[in-house]
């Protein structure tokens, strides 16, 4: 990076208001246009333009990763016949009370839900595509609605009735190590999209009593929102036959056998933007990780009378050099607005980083560069702008991520006892406490604590050595494990 000049050091990010999550989540994707919860039916809401802009970035991404593993994208439709949703039942009592249906049809009688998850949608179409063992592994993915009969209260982008961006990877494997491979995969695959988009996030395997309905076991990614609740923002499930068996999805093996395939399923959502916007933003708004903002330069001419056209020019020039080095810029040029008010809305907007030109920049072959990560402001040499620009958003990019891990691993803490454990939560955040692994041994630890129970981790720096502890609910049981305990949305 070319050297620069420091001419306004950081300050403190304000978080005052962000604190009060709800409050603030919900001021924040209102005013920058984001999205719109004055919908008139409870639980679905409207993506803006903003919103929408953010949105197909983040699907791009989440298209390419998937893509480049080998899965291919489909498209299935909306409705599910009841007697296929009906067939596994451990299934259908997961999601039984979920269900939207349709109650009339025309003249038709044929009894149809609308999608909650695609498994029961998709096996059916499995064993009309899947043959030999030459077919696996089989993966797919699509991105689209679906619907749950959501009784708690809803909440923007957050719990909906409407989960409009569900992208659900679907699979098929000739045995369970190569299922379970797939697994570690997935784990990977929400890995690379969570880091992309800066957020850190806990991998717990989900208890028993709280796994995916029809699953053999589930895997989940949480992250901590501002208020030290955590919010789920990825689930990876391992099915095992348990579908397979139900729809009779069989293979030819090698030797001549019909054998059943093993399947997963992983899913996210529109909350890992919802996420993206929880733990990176500030009291003034928005702050847009590069890599998805919609508009990763803006530009403000700061202008005088007699010097319009000379800014002008530099700025057309400067527009020029930055998208043909593909980076996405706009030019706030109005002139019924000073540049004070637009540094204030560019900043709600969350636009990473802010140019600023006027007659002495022109004149000193120079410019003005203000981050919104660290509200820092620089002066660099006009000649090097792409090559700094680009730079900065990497720094950018590379700091929202460390900034966002720092605050998760602060809101992290193990606990011994029933007292402690429940002082950390009522201070917010998770709470690691020892449990013996028993089922009804960990329900009651639910209770005890009142608060839900995420698992065991499962990440690479998580602690296994347990130390001789006993279970925080059944003192009488040896602790085999740590359980990640927390108040959640």
């Amino acid at each position: 990076m070319a050297k620069l000049q420091l001419i306004k050091p950081g300050e403190k990010r304000p978080r005052e208001k962000w604190r009060n999550f709800t409050e603030w989540f919900n001021w924040v994707i209102m005013e920058t246009g984001v999205y719109d919860y004055r919908y008139p039916v409870k639980g679905a809401y409207v993506w803006r333009p903003y919103g929408m802009k953010i949105r197909r970035l983040v699907e791009s991404y989440v298209r390419l990763v998937h893509d480049e593993t080998g899965h291919q994208e489909v498209l299935f439709p909306v409705f599910i016949p009841y007697e296929f949703f009906s067939k596994e039942s451990e299934h259908i009592r997961g999601f039984e009370n979920e269900v939207f249906w349709v109650s009339k049809g025309g003249a038709g009688e044929e009894r149809l839900i609308l999608r909650p998850t695609s498994e029961t949608a998709m096996m059916p179409m499995f064993k009309l595509w899947i043959k030999d063992h030459t077919d696996l592994p089989f993966r797919v993915y699509q991105i689209v609605s679906v619907f749950r009969a959501e009784t708690k209260a809803t909440r923007p982008m957050i719990r909906l009735r409407e989960i409009s961006m569900f992208k659900e990877a679907h699979t098929a494997h000739a045995n369970r190590e190569d299922a379970e491979r797939q697994v570690r995969e997935a784990v990977e695959i929400y890995k690379k999209i969570f880091d992309y988009l800066g957020i850190p996030y806990l991998i717990s395997q989900r208890p028993e009593w709280d796994k995916f309905a029809g699953a053999v076991y589930t895997i989940a990614f949480d992250t901590v929102m501002p208020d030290g609740k955590t919010m789920q923002i990825g689930t990876v499930h391992y099915l095992g036959t348990n579908f397979a068996k139900v729809f009779d999805v069989k293979y030819l093996t090698p030797s001549g056998d019909w054998e059943y395939v093993h399947t997963t399923s992983y899913g996210i959502s529109e909350r890992v933007i919802a996420a993206m916007i929880a733990v990176h933003g500030d009291d003034k708004g928005l702050v847009l990780p590069p890599n998805v903002a919609p508009i990763q330069v803006v530009i403000v001419p700061i202008m005088y009378k007699g010097t319009e056209e000379a800014i002008m020019r530099e700025v057309k020039s400067i527009t020029e050099e930055l998208t043909s080095a593909g980076i996405r810029v706009y030019v706030d040029d109005r002139t019924d607005r000073t540049p004070g008010w637009k540094y204030n809305y560019w900043e709600m907007m969350g636009v990473p980083l802010r140019i600023e030109i006027g007659p002495k920049d022109v004149e000193n072959r120079q410019v003005v560069l203000a981050r919104r990560d660290t509200l820092e402001k620089y002066v660099a040499p006009r000649e090097s702008v792409v090559d700094t620009v680009r730079e900065m958003l990497n720094e950018i990019n590379t700091n929202l991520r460390n900034m966002a891990w720092e605050f998760l691993r602060s809101m992290v803490a193990r606990a011994t006892t029933v007292d402690e454990a429940r002082k950390r939560l009522d201070s917010g955040g998770v709470v690691e406490v020892p449990w013996s692994g028993d089922n009804d041994c960990g329900m009651a630890i639910q209770q005890l604590l009142d608060a839900d129970a995420l698992g065991v981790p499962m990440d690479e720096d998580a602690g296994r050595d347990i130390g001789g502890l006993r279970d925080l609910a059944c003192g009488d049981k040896q602790a085999n494990y740590w359980l990640r305990i927390s108040r959640r949305y």
